[in-house]
């Protein structure tokens, strides 16, 4: 009975350890006194040693502080009331910086403006001490953080899940024109927002061998990992819910082998934990070859492994650090759990959740399968067909010699239900299988994600009529009722709210600030088409985003550029179906034209590229020299002058595209038709007042539809009469031979012209052009001149050119993220987004539980 009390006594006064207890930040006395502590108690310096890192990382803890009552609020409310949980699977988030992004989020932004402003200091000096935590490629992992960010302020209960990589994207330097890798060390000082969690740390496996028994399989003598997590808080917009982004970072299990050590031989007895820790070390480029890259799989398996360890310990246990069984059984977990694969990378999820079940859960086949179909959906990102990830069976029998057995249990039963379907359809069979036979046989991932999930979706309209009528049609034969589009979106918070405050608050002056969560409230901007003071405050906006990069580009590259010439922007990874080469060809003609008429009247233009290439992809290398070489030539030509001015934007990241996007009047989308799944640069620019010249490719086709064929400057051909071509037998020569401006400008490709030192150095580029020509820029070249034209004549009227940025903007309301994580919702996870706002932190002195936050509701 004492005991009992005593129990009861220390109960009641741990309760004191409670969130309410915290005075939370309350305006900018506050907050001059939480950065003030932060600066001296928790940086250690004072304000004779502190540097501008140092005041940035005192701002963040700041933040910080006024975002963890969310935080830990979030998830009592979260286990209080047991909702549906999503878990958002990818290999990539690339996630730009987060500072000012939490400050708009959670409405702290102008209280530490001005807090920062009495100490003499100034937000946008500090910004850019935060690295950008550059944990992606592009647009794959940049639509991952965008969908957080959605997930978050729709009220979900969601969690990403990917890989906390030492090394994000490389850092790319430009020297002599050649893209060169650097290493891009983010957490070299460390970082403020992420907060790990060993007591969570979890083993994987790999290697070993499978033991048959009476009991089953047994997977033996593997080795072991363990996956350490960290927690990245991503707050909703204004409603105090926070999610988690949980990124894994591999640990040995023993940091030493002693026996080494004590025997002098240090370098052996550290070299297992290396082994062990290279697995996150480095983030893979797109576009690399990843046959033989064990290493690479290990990274895939190690995030599915943990991931799905994780949320089934979630499932399972009614608190964190409570381990107590509360759900024994597994009969609620497709009520409970909806699994999201984006694209292939965590495809190895399948079988180790058909493992986890079978051999650690002790259920059958049958009850497995069942929960895994109901629990996983697949996303894909890609039409071209190498860049479906297909892993050589060898390796996988190596190093998961466990899932290999499920997989070709599962490709056995589904050439089965096949065979039923279609008797006697070898080939079919042969197409479909999961196992591909050739020079060494191989695991296809696309396939055994769409034989798995429930749902498989694509990313723009067209992308998913082309998944079912080509690239899958087989499987959509099959299984038609699983295929779904979900159009890309963006977060308006970051690419507006955050990156273009003035327009934001233009926009705010005539429609209010609703739009922040209901994009399509930009629909009420069409009536000021007409009015030329708004036209000319549009104007006036767009002119200070340019001279602000105008600024930017003469400091960081020593060019000086024309703020009143027409900022023509194709930003995005290199590659050549982007055809960034297109655009040389255009800039090219565009120079020989000054050339040929130094007298003539031609409107001025800034053209921009950005992007990096892959370390091994030769030929996208090779175009970034070429843009520097066009570019070296066209800016030291007196000749031209002002008129034309090229920029390749060295390094392009997330912090640099939201200086670029709002500068932007020209948005370059231009890849063939066919070939880009969907695209969110070009939405960005479109929000932002750029206009568009581009194919009808990706989401480009619904930004058609949304603003008007006669807002869009369209050029080149559709998919079908791409596929017609190539039937026909496409001859890149003959448009050669038919347009002397083409002619002109490949052959000075080819001449060495713009590489006079080696004159031969872009012969491979005149070959592939004149040969082969993949992506079909020989064809489409006269349309994208003839285009570019209307768009040079439409840029001397600027209040008709800024009334079509202004359509632009107005029609931009479905390209928001939080109409497609609405749409997965609804159709693919099976959750509603909550219109509920949990109280902030001043006012939740009387929190108790549910309760207390359904009084709350209705506000």
């Amino acid at each position: 009975m004492a005991s009992k009390i005593k129990e009861q006594v220390e109960a009641e006064k741990r309760r004191q350890i409670s969130i309410r207890g915290i005075a939370p930040l309350e305006g900018v006395v506050h907050f001059r006194q939480d950065f003030n502590r932060h600066v001296h108690y928790t940086i250690i310096k004072d304000r004779v040693s502190a540097t501008k890192r140092d005041y940035y990382t005192a701002l963040a803890y700041t933040v910080k502080d006024h975002l963890v009552g969310r935080w830990l609020r979030t998830h009592q409310y979260y286990y209080e009331i047991d909702p549906k949980r999503v878990y958002y699977l990818s290999m990539e988030f690339y996630m730009g910086r987060t500072l000012t992004n939490t400050m708009v989020n959670i409405g702290t932004l102008f209280p530490c403006q001005e807090g920062l402003r009495h100490f003499g200091l100034e937000l946008e000096d500090l910004e850019p001490c935060e690295v950008d935590a550059a944990l992606g490629n592009g647009g794959l992992g940049r639509l991952a953080a965008c969908f957080l960010d959605s997930m978050a302020t729709l009220g979900l209960a969601a969690y990403g899940y990917g890989i906390r990589y030492d090394y994000g994207i490389f850092e790319q330097k430009i020297e002599g024109g050649w893209q060169k890798e650097e290493p891009d060390e983010w957490l070299r000082y460390g970082n403020p927002w992420e907060l790990p969690r060993p007591e969570y740390v979890l083993p994987v496996k790999f290697y070993g061998r499978v033991e048959q028994s009476e009991q089953g399989s047994k997977w033996v003598d593997y080795q072991l990992v363990h996956a350490m997590p960290y927690d990245t808080p991503i707050p909703g917009y204004l409603n105090n819910t926070v999610n988690i982004l949980r990124l894994w970072s591999a640990k040995a299990p023993t940091s030493f082998n002693l026996k080494f050590f004590n025997n002098g031989e240090y370098l052996q007895a550290v070299h297992d934990r290396n082994l062990a820790e290279n697995i996150t070390r480095v983030l893979y480029p797109n576009d690399s070859m990843f046959e033989g890259r064990e290493l690479r799989l290990k990274q895939e398996y190690l995030l599915v492994s943990a991931s799905l360890q994780d949320l089934i310990r979630r499932y399972q246990t009614d608190r964190p650090g409570n381990f107590k069984l509360v759900r024994p059984t597994f009969d609620e977990f497709t009520d409970k759990v909806a699994i999201q694969l984006n694209d292939t990378h965590p495809a190895l999820a399948i079988p180790e959740l058909m493992r986890i079940l079978m051999d650690d859960e002790g259920l059958s086949w049958e009850t497995a399968w069942d929960i895994v179909n109901k629990t996983c959906a697949y996303t894909n990102h890609t039409v071209l067909p190498e860049a479906l990830e297909r892993w050589p069976l060898s390796m996988l029998e190596r190093l998961l010699p466990r899932h290999v057995e499920i997989i070709y249990i599962i490709n056995h039963n589904f050439l089965e239900d096949v065979e039923k379907r279609w008797p006697g359809d070898a080939d079919r069979k042969r197409r479909m299988s999961l196992i591909e036979e050739g020079h060494e046989k191989v695991v296809n991932m696309a396939r055994l994600c769409i034989v798995a999930s429930h749902a498989i979706n694509g990313v723009s309209k067209i992308h998913s009529e082309i998944l079912k009528k080509s690239v899958f049609k087989d499987f959509y034969e099959m299984f038609p009722e699983r295929f779904q589009n979900k159009t890309n979106g963006i977060t308006p918070r970051r690419w507006l709210i955050l990156c273009n405050t003035d327009l934001s608050d233009l926009i705010t002056s005539k429609i209010g600030e609703d739009f922040a969560t209901n994009l399509e409230l930009l629909r009420g901007l069409e009536q000021y088409v007409e009015s030329e003071s708004f036209l000319r405050n549009l104007i006036r906006v767009k002119q200070a985003n340019k001279q602000k990069l105008a600024d930017y580009i003469e400091q960081e590259f020593n060019i000086v550029v024309n703020p009143a010439s027409m900022f023509d922007i194709q930003v995005k990874r290199i590659h050549e179906y982007k055809r960034q080469l297109l655009n040389c060809l255009h800039i090219i003609t565009l120079y020989n034209q000054i050339k040929a008429h130094p007298e003539g009247n031609f409107v001025p233009r800034t053209v921009m590229i950005g992007g990096k290439a892959a370390p091994s992809y030769y030929i996208a290398k090779l175009v970034i020299k070429l843009i520097n070489n066009i570019a070296k030539v066209v800016n030291n030509d007196p000749e031209v002058g002002d008129r034309l001015k090229v920029v390749f934007l060295e390094n392009y990241r997330v912090s640099l595209a939201e200086l670029v996007i709002p500068a932007a009047d020209l948005s370059e989308q231009i890849s063939l038709a066919g070939t880009e799944a969907s695209g969110t640069g070009n939405m960005k620019f479109m929000l932002n007042g750029a206009l568009t010249i581009g194919t009808l490719d990706g989401a480009n086709v619904e930004m058609v539809e949304e603003v008007g064929e006669e807002n869009f400057f369209l050029f080149g051909m559709t998919v079908e009469e791409v596929e017609e071509l190539r039937k026909e037998g496409y001859i890149p020569r003959k448009y050669y031979d038919e347009n002397a401006d083409l002619q002109q400008a490949v052959d000075q490709i080819n001449s060495g012209f713009f590489s006079p030192e080696d004159p031969s150095l872009f012969r491979e580029i005149y070959n592939n052009l004149m040969f082969t020509d993949r992506y079909c820029l020989m064809k489409d070249y006269a349309s994208y001149i003839a285009v570019q034209r209307k768009v040079s004549d439409l840029y001397r009227k600027p209040l008709q050119w800024a009334a079509m940025c202004l359509r632009n903007i107005a029609a931009s309301g479905k390209f928001s993220s939080d109409r497609t994580i609405r749409e997965y919702a609804r159709d693919i996870w099976g959750v509603d987004p909550s219109a509920f706002k949990l109280p902030a932190p001043q006012e939740s002195s009387t929190w108790l539980g549910r309760s207390d936050y359904n009084k709350t509701q209705m506000e």
